[in-house]
């Protein structure tokens, strides 16, 4: 069974959602290899007081702990919100595969940078659940300006 980028993207909105109930930003990543999920992760920045803990960032540790391995070259990230130029470092060195990426970020997305920060092997695709992904951004951003 084949399953497509929006089932694994509506995956990493439910982990977005995980995110904003606990007061996180609202971003959820998974990994995903031959069609399975390896890699389920949300931002933790606040929980863990760690400015690196993005969902990316959770995401690539544990399916490297899962493979055994650094290297990530036949899997797919699909991740709501376009990753940080951090993330994008690690995913370059990461040489993952393939990203699938919601909405962009139009203040600190990595696609900002007029430097290839990317693997040059890495296919990316954007703009998968776009609308619902920027929604609960704007939601939690929302919320957080009437605290």
């Amino acid at each position: 069974m084949f399953f497509s980028d929006e089932y694994f993207m509506q995956i990493a909105l439910g982990e977005a959602e995980a995110a904003f109930e606990e007061g996180e930003i609202p971003v959820g990543a998974v990994i995903v290899l031959n069609n399975k999920i390896i890699a389920k992760a949300h931002n933790l920045t606040q929980t863990l007081n760690d400015v690196t803990a993005h969902a990316e960032m959770q995401a690539l540790t544990a399916a490297s702990h899962y493979l055994g391995a650094k290297y990530l070259n036949d899997c797919v990230l699909y991740v709501t919100l376009e990753p940080c130029v951090m993330c994008a470092g690690a995913l370059y060195w990461a040489q993952i595969g393939r990203i699938v990426f919601g909405t962009s970020d139009v203040k600190r997305g990595y696609s900002l940078v007029n430097a290839p920060l990317l693997h040059p092997k890495t296919e990316v695709q954007k703009g998968v659940l776009a609308k619902d992904c920027q929604a609960l951004l704007e939601i939690f951003f929302k919320k957080k300006r009437m605290e």
